[in-house]
């Protein structure tokens, strides 16, 4: 009787490894994980670089008017 109920848990253990429907969210946890830690780290340049672009888009559009 006990080897049938751990080989009922061993079966449900391995059932549950198997099981992947959490896969998609861990995914999305380590994407947004390695985008977080990228902006961090450039941070700078990044404020820089967007900086740059709208004193183009300004300086552009008051050339237009």
């Amino acid at each position: 009787m006990k080897a049938r109920g751990t080989e009922l848990k061993a079966k449900r253990f391995w059932h549950r490894m198997k099981d992947e429907s959490g896969v998609g969210v861990v995914e999305v946890i380590l994407i947004l994980v390695v985008l977080i830690t990228l902006v961090l780290l450039f941070k700078t340049e990044l404020t820089t670089l967007l900086t740059n672009i709208l004193t183009e888009i300004t300086q552009k559009t008051q050339q237009v008017y």
